[in-house]
């Protein structure tokens, strides 16, 4: 995702583009092919050098926590444990990275041991 003076050369290139195609030249898909508007439009405001409160995002009169890291997960109904896009961005992971799964049944401990 570009930020500061990167952001705003890469957008001004594009404008002729509608605003999801030059969120997406800008870097601002997750995944799954989202496109992440709201963080697009904040790094724009930043790169223009307004600060926007402290990041964490207010409706009105009441706090608004979006989606943070709170590294905790669940098992889900179908028996998958998904470990979302905001750890694998903490660690640097990218798309494609492969990782032995290494369990400890009497801890119920599970590692992640990256391949190469």
């Amino acid at each position: 995702m570009l930020e500061g003076k990167e952001l705003l050369e890469k957008a001004k290139l594009l404008s002729k583009q509608s605003e999801n195609e030059i969120a997406k030249g800008c870097g601002y898909v997750s995944p799954s092919g989202r496109v992440l508007r709201k963080s697009f439009y904040r790094a724009l405001i930043e790169a223009k050098g307004y600060k926007i409160g402290n990041g964490q995002g207010r409706v009105g009169n009441r706090a608004s926590r979006g989606r943070q890291t709170e590294f905790k997960t669940k098992v889900h109904g179908n028996g998958n444990l998904l470990i979302g896009h905001a750890y694998t961005k903490k660690l640097g992971l990218e798309p494609g990275r492969e990782f032995k799964i290494d369990l400890k049944k009497e801890s119920k401990i599970i590692n992640l041991i990256p391949i190469n």
